[in-house]
């Protein structure tokens, strides 16, 4: 594969689920991966990882909530290899509730990984990829960034808030050589269904039974989803486009769901969706 932008590479959250697979399918085809984990010293591997293609994973220690550690981070991959050309950004997690069962310090845990996390990466790795004259940053959003999911609002809004950030970035970046690209999965079987967080009111909510159907929906789903291959294909397709469209959408049945919201009116979207998760 021709490596358009380089061959260093940062991917956050890159212990399990999405950002493994990612990190593992750009380390088969010869980039050098840094992938991160607030843990890396407890995970599978956590030593570089070489293959036959002459790349490889090097897990190194991340807390995408923390300024002091986001700086560390990309300061030992400048250090070791004297640039960094693409920045995949995979942390985050989801956190189901009512509305009104959410606290605002629930609400900004939330945001803070799965919004201000990005944004702070983001921040520290444009000043490189501008000085370089090149660079790519890939932002995992969802689905239900697109289509706010009932109970799991917070989520939503987190990713809804990626979008807007990944468009805005990719237009101020653009004269500078440095493409911005978001990719939407649906459920995918990973890792994040058990680490879901609830909030704190929900177990004992005057929501309580439609909140538990909903849960119950969303696990259902996402473990029968695909594993993360398609969305590792996806990526290893935009980093070899020299022109990467504004967004991807994994799936063909999800790109049918967007295209849907599109076409139809608001509440035939939310009837919809409120079918399925209430």
């Amino acid at each position: 594969m021709e490596k358009i932008y380089g061959d260093v590479i940062l991917v956050t959250g890159a212990s399990s689920g999405i950002g493994l697979a990612i990190a593992r399918a750009l380390s088969g085809q010869g980039y050098k991966v840094y992938g991160t984990s607030r843990n890396p010293g407890e995970d599978e591997g956590a030593a570089p990882r070489f293959n036959a293609a002459g790349g490889f994973i090097n897990m190194i220690k991340l807390d995408v909530c923390s300024d002091e550690s986001v700086d560390q981070a990309i300061k030992q991959v400048e250090d070791q290899e004297g640039r960094l050309d693409i920045l995949i950004n995979c942390a985050g997690f989801a956190l189901a509730g009512a509305v009104e069962d959410t606290t605002p310090e629930e609400a900004l845990k939330e945001f803070n990984t799965n919004f201000f996390g990005v944004h702070r990466m983001c921040r520290r790795a444009a000043p490189i990829m501008r000085r370089q004259g090149a660079g790519l940053i890939i932002n995992i959003g969802s689905l239900a960034g697109l289509i706010t999911v009932p109970f799991q609002t917070f989520y939503s809004a987190s990713k809804y808030a990626l979008e807007a950030l990944s468009e805005g970035l990719r237009m101020e970046l653009k004269p500078f050589g440095v493409k911005v690209v978001l990719v939407d999965p649906g459920d995918t079987s990973t890792g994040f269904t058990a680490n879901r967080v609830f909030t704190e009111a929900s177990s004992d909510s005057i929501y309580k039974n439609a909140f538990e159907r909903s849960v119950g929906r969303m696990i259902k789903d996402e473990q029968g989803g695909p594993p993360p291959d398609a969305i590792a294909r996806a990526v290893l397709r935009i980093v070899a486009s020299p022109d990467p469209p504004v967004r991807v959408v994994v799936g063909t049945a999800n790109r049918g769901l967007v295209l849907l919201k599109r076409l139809l009116p608001d509440r035939a979207v939310e009837s919809a969706v409120s079918k399925l998760y209430t």
